[in-house]
């Protein structure tokens, strides 16, 4: 008898996963992967930091720590600490008790916790998310049951901010439509707006009573400092409007398969956060019950130890900087070869990812004849180069514009 699933047909690979299941299968010694969005050393290793090994060792060498369940919304001091870390030590929002805050699956739970409880409890059910935006953003907001619309972003003729429609856009949308932003490197395309134009934003979108939803993968990852990568939220925040914002510390701590992030809502009062925070509860109790323990423990004894988080600050730095290096040996390796086009895009854009400007025929030979493995986009994770890799990369992509020319 045949199996009651036979009619269940093949799924395709996930397009950002999938290019890691390709580059596996490839024997070749030369082979890149520039389509993973997770740091590498120099010697394309991946990076635990010494800090989060410090930390792990605290926990391992503690004998107090029991394997209890968690509470739903998780460890309440990682809460206070992960809110505190986005929105500033000297938050108002803090303060007056208006941030109701749950310890998530990382970014991608946080963000599926949060569309769920607006499916739930929000008047809109659409959410206005960039064009482009991170491949997972559709899926996560259709299957907790909110419709998806796209506001203009990426200006391909530019390679940067399409600022003008991106106003014009979010000026067509409805009254309290929601609407994702990425709080700093933009992912794929490492484009952001300017502060000024944040600032633009901001009176945009709170004159047409919007609802903000941060995804902030890179704190602190895209230029270095978590102050200056929390900005944008921190702006949104100051003016007492409310928000949503979902934090990942995959990048900023390498904590990735940890699964460590927390869930914020900015409420207008205490009292609407207290109620926020109970209906939190009830959508997640039926979703995983309560958060795992290790992963959250190593990032709460990080932040609140001052010298701890002091040295987690300079690990991140130099993570940073490594990124920003390979943007300026890749753009001068392009330069150094003549490569038709303008390159300087490459060292405009910010965080792990470059959108080159490739298109998915050059993708696909560079993929064939170089052993170079990025999304169909041209999308490539600046994170997965190195000093040693960015010539044979420069090659490619010389050899991918100048085919056929």
């Amino acid at each position: 008898m045949d199996s009651v699933f036979a009619s269940i047909v093949q799924a395709p690979e996930d397009p950002i996963l999938g290019v890691t299941v390709a580059y596996n299968k490839d024997p070749s010694p030369n082979k890149l992967n520039l389509g993973v969005g997770a740091y590498r050393t120099e010697e394309g290793k991946p990076l635990v930091l010494n800090v989060v090994r410090k930390a792990e060792q605290l926990l391992v060498n503690d004998q107090s720590r029991v394997k209890e369940y968690l509470p739903i919304l998780g460890f309440s001091e990682f809460n206070k600490l992960s809110a505190k870390l986005i929105l500033g030590d000297d938050s108002p929002a803090i303060q007056e008790n208006r941030v109701a805050t749950a310890q998530c699956l990382s970014g991608t739970g946080s963000l599926r916790v949060g569309a769920e409880f607006l499916a739930k409890h929000y008047h809109q059910r659409t959410i206005y998310i960039p064009q482009p935006s991170w491949g997972n953003h559709v899926k996560v907001f259709t299957m907790a049951g909110l419709s998806v619309k796209n506001y203009r972003y990426y200006d391909p003729t530019t390679r940067g901010l399409n600022f003008q429609g991106l106003l014009e856009d979010l000026g067509a949308a409805p009254a309290g439509a929601i609407v994702l932003l990425h709080a700093c490197a933009h992912n794929p395309t490492g484009v952001d707006p300017t502060v000024e134009q944040w600032e633009q934003i901001r009176q945009s979108m709170r004159s047409k009573g919007f609802l903000p939803f941060f995804d902030s993968a890179y704190q602190g990852f895209a230029s270095g400092s978590l102050d200056a990568d929390a900005q944008p939220v921190r702006m949104f925040v100051a003016d007492g409007g409310e928000c949503f914002i979902a934090q990942s510390y995959a990048k900023n701590m390498g904590l990735y398969g940890e699964r460590v992030g927390a869930l914020s809502i900015v409420c207008k009062a205490a009292d609407v956060a207290s109620r926020v925070e109970s209906q939190l509860k009830l959508v997640i109790r039926p979703m995983y019950s309560n958060p795992p323990i290790h992963g959250a423990s190593i990032a709460m004894t990080i932040l609140k130890n001052s010298d701890m988080y002091n040295e987690w600050k300079i690990e991140l730095k130099a993570m940073a900087d490594r990124i920003i290096s390979m943007r300026k040996q890749l753009f001068d390796a392009l330069s150094a070869k003549g490569t038709p086009g303008d390159w300087s895009h490459i060292i405009k854009q910010i965080g792990m990812f470059t959108f080159t400007g490739l298109n998915s025929d050059q993708v696909a030979f560079m993929t064939k004849e170089y052993d170079i493995y990025m999304t169909s986009d041209g999308r490539i994770s600046m994170a997965g180069l190195s000093s040693k890799t960015v010539p044979h990369l420069a090659d490619a992509i010389h050899a991918a514009v100048t085919r056929g020319c």
